[in-house]
């Protein structure tokens, strides 16, 4: 699969540049004079079934709409292990990486045989690199709890452990298709990102072991910081159900430390001043590893404070490339992949439908503008000039119930003329797509 999508992509690449001297790679359909039509392209924020919801009668628009999101073939017994939790779960988005997020955080924590955050930071690096290598979150627990440094491979991370960062050296990516109001599985294809000789090769501090296998310092309890509200809750029902499931199976293998691992909710409200609110609750109550935010943007906010207050804050869903050089005295890490490499892979979908103009519309943080940055580089790297690419942004609203007002941005881009539209978004983002209609853009299917 990696190498018949290596070959679409050099051809897309080449198919790019011939469009700027000729119409040879374009679509052969002829246009009515008076009407624009694009094809809709969009990202891990909005390419997931529950986004259909966000559009209400008219989720027919996104049928056609091709995207990708980070994203790893889940083995079907996990997915049931995860409806076994949530029965009504119909997208399994970063469902993986919040579960290793969890898996990680307890085998560091058994590791450096203490719930001190500074010392668990110091283990979770090493615990995806350089050991005996396990799948199974029961299996490396018995190893940690004998002080056996381990490699952990999990769900999301199968093929190479962490960067001296504290972030995946590889990723996985899922190009995304939606048909009928959904996605359609069928369609879906992965490829590979990011180079193996990147994860860590520095030998993490010996693992210990607390007298009796019990730490006067345990249980291990981790914070929730997951949207259970905002413009990105419609990602929160499989990021909940994986934690869940976690802490379920590390409970069941016999927990860490010597008792059960402990998981106190908490909202982010895809919102700055909710998610420091809940880190100040955290921080209070003693908690030394926070699972979260969703948005990268939410991080950023929080980062801060969480690092002032000495704690950990790991996320399973932060793709901002930025978040790799952040100041984050050792304390920040994530199983999602940076967007540097979701980057390539969006432009390699949107080249292969040879479009001449292109608009990249995004929400204003770091999210949005770090990855429509990452998507324009790689259209210039392909040949694609700054004429022929349209940057747009728009500022999210502090309410997610009051809508964002995509009127002026929809005529922006009717005039501009584009074959194709990234969206790069969250639950908001569905008003773009109802805007373009409404101003009469002919979206493709």
């Amino acid at each position: 699969m990696l190498g018949n999508r290596t070959s679409r992509a050099a051809l897309s690449m080449a198919c790019a540049g011939l469009l700027l001297a000729t119409s040879a790679c374009g679509s052969d359909e002829p246009k009515d004079a008076g009407t624009t039509q694009v094809r809709l392209y969009g990202t891990d924020g909005n390419m997931q079934n529950s986004f259909a919801a966000e559009l209400k009668d008219r989720a027919n628009l996104l049928n056609g709409m091709k995207g990708t999101t980070p994203l790893t073939p889940l083995p079907e017994s996990f997915k049931e292990r995860l409806r076994n939790v949530n029965p009504k779960l119909t997208d399994y988005l970063y469902s993986a990486e919040s579960y290793d997020a969890v898996v990680i955080s307890a085998l560091a924590a058994q590791l450096a045989g203490t719930t001190a955050p500074a010392e668990i930071a110091k283990q979770i690096v090493g615990v995806t690199t350089g050991g005996q290598r396990c799948d199974e979150a029961a299996v490396c627990l018995q190893l940690a709890r004998a002080g056996q440094d381990l490699e952990y491979r999990g769900v999301s991370l199968t093929r190479a452990g962490f960067t001296d960062n504290g972030e995946p050296a590889t990723a996985s990516y899922g190009t995304l298709h939606f048909d009928n109001q959904q996605l359609d599985d069928a369609k879906t294809e992965f490829v590979g990102a990011g180079e193996e000789s990147g994860a860590s090769s520095k030998t993490p501090p010996r693992g210990r072991k607390p007298r009796g296998g019990k730490a006067k310092d345990a249980p291990l309890v981790l914070g929730g910081l997951l949207p259970k509200t905002g413009d990105l809750a419609l990602a929160y029902p499989p990021m909940a159900a994986a934690v869940t499931l976690a802490v379920n199976e590390i409970n069941a293998g016999g927990g860490v430390l010597g008792e059960p691992v402990k998981f106190v909710e908490g909202d982010d409200g895809t919102n700055p001043a909710v998610a420091k609110a809940t880190v100040a609750t955290h921080v209070a109550q003693g908690i030394p590893v926070i699972i979260g935010a969703g948005a990268s943007g939410i991080s950023r906010a929080v980062l801060p404070d969480v690092v002032a207050a000495g704690r950990i804050l790991f996320s399973p869903s932060n793709t901002d490339a930025g978040l790799s050089t952040v100041d984050d005295k050792g304390l920040y890490f994530r199983t999602a992949p940076p967007d540097s490499l979701q980057g390539r892979a969006l432009a390699d979908v949107m080249l292969r439908d040879g479009p001449r103009k292109i608009v990249l519309l995004a929400r204003k943080d770091s999210y949005g503008e770090g990855l429509q940055e990452n998507v324009r580089a790689e259209l210039e790297k392909a040949g694609v000039g700054a004429d022929r690419v349209k940057l747009l942004t728009y500022t999210p609203p502090e309410d997610p119930k009051t809508p964002v007002d995509f009127t002026g941005i929809a005529g922006d881009i009717k005039s501009f003329g584009p074959e194709a539209v990234l969206v790069i978004g969250f639950g908001e983002s569905a008003a773009a797509i109802t805007a373009l209609a409404d101003a009469g853009v002919q979206i493709r299917d």
